[in-house]
């Protein structure tokens, strides 16, 4: 094909040792013959003369001039060590704080998560967002702030968001002064109605007057209840009670938009039928209805959305998940009782969102804008995100990138004007107000919105029209809080301590950096050190001066941070000098990078080009004769062992030896001197009397060997064990065997003969029994009852033959025949085996699972002869057909007045074909002892323990008839399934793991877990009966460990994830939803509020 592509297979590959070891011990042998050791011997045997190598992927043993794979090739890097890559020497440092530093004074910071506190970042961070509020914790004096300390710890909280250089900052301490736990998840609303009422008390001691009454003022509105009877128009004396609200809780269900769910807040209900009103004025119980005014609204209006309903079918909660709009701005005018005379327009300032399907899990985040820039940020616990002019996102840069994808913004109406921000569409709708003016506003859409704030707009005129109908206290308007500019300074208490924080913070950063650079430069000095050493140290000629150093410790010096003292002790001899057997161990370096590494290292010794060792050369060089002389000696006793094994001996005197040891040793790997397979020639063919076992005895194989084989063997062995003399005896030719041995083997051999007998004489008597054929019955015999499973042993020990013969000889009949009875009635504990009709015949019914088997009167007779059984004291079975069984049980037929007609029905019932036989047993069969042991067997089957039953997923509409067969017949506790069935699948099955206490409900989040079938459309049946309810344990409905249940999906209820149904079942089993009892926020509240904000 013309291809001249050059061949890279052996590019990187090592060359092949052959040459070098042959030459190798050729030195050797040249040096044991000459005794003397010339300088080119040393070059040869230490390796001085192979080139310096270059290009080597990994640095080679068998060249001392390689200094190759020492350190990584130029950009490389390595996992660990000097090499390693620079950005994991500087994660190592742990981790830089600089990363945690503010990107800009209008950024706002983040708050950190200990575990499940999202709830409570997220409504943190709403309120500090409020720049009214804000301001006035801020304006709390400091002596108020020591006498509380919750107030205390969220005014140092607002200072460190407002003032921090941090990017984030810890929420411990005040989550901590609030007791909270860090691990439970927690509804924002109900941590944010409880934080309102707690700040009231603090703030109440508060003389500043901004600051005191400043959760009143912002968030603190007024409804009524009026219920106005239909008859006379009479309003109830409860509709004039003003109730204070600090957020509107709006159904969701079944509504789509803000305007809807205000509408129905606010709609009339008709109390009628059960439900009349007594009026005062009527003195009678009347039609009448019921709604909620609106008396006044604060500046801060917050609308809490009802996701969370409650399912009475499944008694659990659920989260409504559909798609929820509100507009970006809103006016309330015309909600007011009294109406109101200007514009009330609110801006959308935040949205609180729930990330997830569950109730009792999920993520909280929230979407809140500046006041002061009008940029939205999104606040997701640690990490900020700007979102541009748009609450989801808009054309704006993000300042963090976050998992999170865009809410979407669904089309409200078919209008043509439409805006697109962030790539979520927003409809422009008109937002119509008293005085018909027209505004257009954007509509936004989320499935995951929990709780709207709003904040009143208004103008400088009405603002003041507003205080100062506040001040008079009327019900129609409401009081806007007056804003400070953007840069309201800190109080010098706060200011001081943030200050503290951001100095050390600083210096951390400052450290860290000063570290960073610290260890990068001393990684640099390091690395530029190993380079120029490395660079001197192959030695370029013979001629010139040089020394050997450890590998192990310039592999280490190289890739180590840390430098240590030289060490060359390993690569020494017992003589102190350069062993020859270490050549692969060590380096040759140059006598410039020696002396650059020992100027500064130190340590050694220090070994040139003359320390080597004669003496191991010498040593090394009579090892390797002896080795030679071994192997060439193995190899020609070898021929001469294969020879004996093919049974040709040679002249003059043989031994013995063990034929399985000699096979052993020939196939061993020819190795140069003896070793533990050489151990024990003889030691299988020597008896305990210390004499020659005979040949009869197992294992006691042997062979003759030559002499000259046999004292080779020998001395190997005596070389590896010298003390060794049982496994080394000698047995030459005229050895005899050992005479008590053979007398024992002789006595055993007769012994073995009378048993074969004795079995097959037991084989011929019972051959029926033996071969596992069923007996025919016949009603006028006599038969006797054996237990099946001595009946078994029994097979098993006659049939046993060769090495088999050791099997158990069965028990005595008379000691089985007595466990069959009980002492207390000394009647039989065993219910008789059923029998049936085949063919004309009578037959057991299941004898390979019975517990009790017939056996003619003669097998019984020689079984008692055989197995020491007395025949007086037999089971005898007697057999008789039902028919006559009941007319035993029910009276003579003298006593009874019986018809023609009923007497040719007792003919045809008493026909052989349908009589039903029953064994009739002497003793008779002991049911109250049955029946006790009965119940506790039933007793222990029902309180089994992680144990197994199978489920089949069955995607039609009716299983197979196997799988019906099959999952019936577990009804039947003792049955045994045939190998067949035992073997058959049942196509997409899987084993779960269950107790008797395992409830339907857990059996369903198994199968739901295992075949992903949600709970709620699993159809669960065993056999054809269909399993209801799920609070039922598998005990009570008699599943048994073994058992095959079905099941199939109704597919009603719409998938979804196991995890949402774990977490709420988990939470639903815990108490009844504890919320915030046991923390400081519920300590100082009336129990009437506490309770309250649980059930919301």
């Amino acid at each position: 094909m013309g291809n001249n592509r050059p061949t890279t297979r052996s590019k990187n590959k090592r060359s092949r040792t052959d040459d070098n070891a042959e030459a190798a011990a050729e030195t050797f042998r040249r040096i044991l013959s000459t005794g003397q050791v010339s300088e080119d011997d040393i070059n040869q045997l230490y390796m001085v003369w192979k080139p310096v190598c270059q290009g080597c992927r990994v640095n080679t043993k068998d060249n001392p001039n390689c200094f190759c794979g020492l350190i990584p090739p130029h950009n490389g890097s390595r996992k660990s060590g000097l090499w390693q890559k620079t950005s994991e020497v500087v994660h190592s440092l742990g981790p830089d704080p600089s990363k945690d530093l503010r990107p800009s004074p209008d950024s706002p910071a983040g708050l950190t998560n200990l575990g499940a506190t999202c709830y409570a970042n997220s409504i943190l961070q709403c309120l500090y967002m409020n720049k009214s509020f804000r301001e006035g914790v801020f304006s709390v004096e400091p002596e108020v702030l020591k006498q509380e300390p919750v107030l205390d710890r969220l005014a140092r909280l607002f200072a460190q968001l407002h003032s921090s250089k941090m990017a984030f900052v810890d929420s411990a301490p005040f989550i901590q002064t609030l007791e909270l736990d860090n691990g439970v998840q927690q509804d924002s609303h109900e941590f944010l109605t409880l934080l309102f009422s707690l700040l009231e008390q603090c703030l109440s001691q508060s003389k500043v007057s901004r600051s005191r009454k400043i959760v009143q003022d912002l968030f603190r509105g007024g409804v009524s209840h009026v219920t106005t009877c239909s008859k006379c128009g009479n309003e109830s004396e409860a509709s004039s009670k003003i109730e204070d609200f600090y957020e509107l809780e709006l159904n969701v269900r079944g509504l789509k938009t803000l305007d809807e769910s205000l509408d129905d807040y606010l709609s009339m209900e008709e109390l009628q039928g059960d439900n009349q009103y007594y009026c005062d004025s009527c003195a009678t119980r009347v039609n009448a209805t019921r709604r909620i005014k609106l008396r006044s609204l604060p500046t801060v209006l917050n609308f809490q959305l009802k996701r969370c309903v409650f399912l009475p079918n499944t008694t659990m909660k659920k989260k409504i998940t559909s798609a929820f709009c509100f507009p970006g701005e809103l006016n309330m005018a015309h909600r007011l009782s009294e109406g109101s005379q200007s514009e009330m327009i609110y801006d959308l300032s935040a949205v609180l969102i729930h990330k997830g399907v569950a109730v009792n899990s999920g993520h909280y985040i929230a979407h809140i804008k500046d006041e002061s820039t009008e940029q939205w940020w999104e606040f997701d616990d640690e990490q900020v995100s700007n979102l541009g002019q748009q609450p989801f996102g808009g054309s704006s840069s993000s300042s963090a990138a976050k998992p999170y994808p865009s809410e979407s913004v669904e089309l409200l109406s078919s209008s043509p004007t439409m805006d697109i921000v962030g790539g979520s569409h927003t409809d422009t709708t008109q937002l119509r107000s008293d005085s018909n003016s027209i505004s257009h506003a954007k509509t936004f859409s989320s499935c995951d919105a929990y709780m709207l704030m709003y904040t009143l707009r208004c103008s400088k005129s009405s603002s003041e029209k507003v205080h100062e109908n506040y001040e008079m206290k009327t019900l129609e308007t409401v009081t806007p809080i007056s804003t400070q500019q953007h840069g309201f300074p800190l109080p010098p208490h706060l200011c001081e301590e943030v200050e503290q924080l951001n100095t050390t913070y600083l210096d951390s950063c400052n450290q860290y950096k000063s570290k960073k650079e610290c260890e990068l430069n001393r990684i640099m000095e390091r690395r530029q050190e190993v380079r120029s050493v490395l660079s001197e140290a192959p030695v370029q000629s013979l001629d010139k001066q040089y020394f050997w150093i450890s590998s192990d410790w310039l592999r280490q010096w190289a890739d180590s941070i840390v430098s240590f003292t030289i060490d060359n002790s390993a690569i020494l001899c017992s003589h102190g000098k350069v062993s020859v057997s270490k050549v692969g161990s060590m380096k040759r370096l140059s006598a410039e990078a020696w002396t650059m590494l020992f100027s500064k290292y130190d340590g050694g010794p220090a070994l040139s080009k003359d320390d080597n060792c004669n003496d191991c050369i010498f040593d090394v060089a009579r090892t390797m004769a002896l080795a030679d002389n071994y192997r060439d000696q193995r190899m020609l006793m070898k021929e001469i062992a294969e020879a004996a094994l093919a049974g040709q001996y040679q002249d003059g005197k043989l031994y013995y030896v063990s034929k399985s040891w000699l096979h052993q040793w020939l196939r061993r790997k020819v190795i140069d001197s003896p070793c533990e397979g050489d151990v024990g020639p003889t030691a299988s063919i020597r008896c305990l009397h210390g004499g020659l076992m005979p040949e009869q005895a197992p294992g006691a194989k042997r062979l003759l060997v030559p002499e000259a084989l046999w004292q080779f063997l020998h001395k190997s062995s005596m070389t590896v064990k010298p003390d060794d003399i049982v496994g080394c005896s000698t047995f030459s030719l005229d050895s005899e065997p050992c005479a008590q041995c053979s007398i024992e083997l002789t006595e055993v051999a007769s012994l073995e003969d009378n048993l074969r007998e004795l079995k097959l004489r037991q084989k011929q008597n019972h051959d029926k029994l033996a071969m596992g054929k069923s007996i025919s019955i016949n009603s006028c015999s006599r038969y006797y009852l054996l237990p099946s499973s001595w009946l078994s042993q029994w097979k098993i020990y006659i049939n046993a033959i060769g090495k088999n013969t050791a099997a158990a000889e069965p028990e005595t009949l008379s000691c089985i025949i007595d466990s069959l009875t009980c002492e207390k009635h000394s009647k039989l504990l065993e219910r008789p085996p059923d029998l049936i009709y085949k063919r004309g015949v009578i037959l057991q019914k299941s004898p390979s699972t019975d517990v009790l088997t017939i056996i003619t009167e003669n097998d019984w007779k020689l079984f008692c002869e055989e197995w020491g059984g007395i025949e007086t004291k037999g089971i005898l079975a007697e057999i008789v057909p039902s028919t006559c069984f009941e007319e035993e049980s029910f009276g003579s037929c003298e006593e009874m007045p019986i018809s023609e007609d009923h007497m040719n029905m007792i003919d045809e019932a008493n026909s052989v074909e349908s009589r039903k036989p029953i064994i009739m047993t002497s003793p008779e069969v002991c049911k109250d002892c049955i029946g006790e042991r009965e119940s506790c067997e039933l007793m222990r089957k029902l309180n089994y323990s992680n144990e197994d039953i199978c489920v089949c997923f069955i995607r039609g509409k009716e299983p197979p008839k196997s799988i019906l067969e099959a999952s019936g017949n577990g009804l039947e506790s003792s049955r045994r399934t045939s190998k067949r069935s035992r073997k058959t699948t049942f196509g997409n099955s899987k084993k779960l793991n269950v107790s008797a206490s395992t409830t339907i409900y857990q059996l369903k989040m198994m199968i739901w877990e295992s075949f992903g079938i949600v709970r709620e459309n699993q159809i669960l049946h065993k056999g054809s009966t269909t399993i209801d309810g799920e609070s039922d344990c598998l005990a009570d409905l008699n599943i048994f460990p073994g058992d095959l249940l079905w099941v199939t999906d109704s597919e009603i209820h719409e998938n979804r994830d196991i995890a949402d149904e774990l977490s709420d079942h988990k939470m639903d089993m815990q108490k009844a939803e504890e919320g915030f009892r046991g923390t400081l926020l519920a300590s100082n509240i009336s129990p009437q509020v506490v309770s309250e904000a649980c059930l919301n």
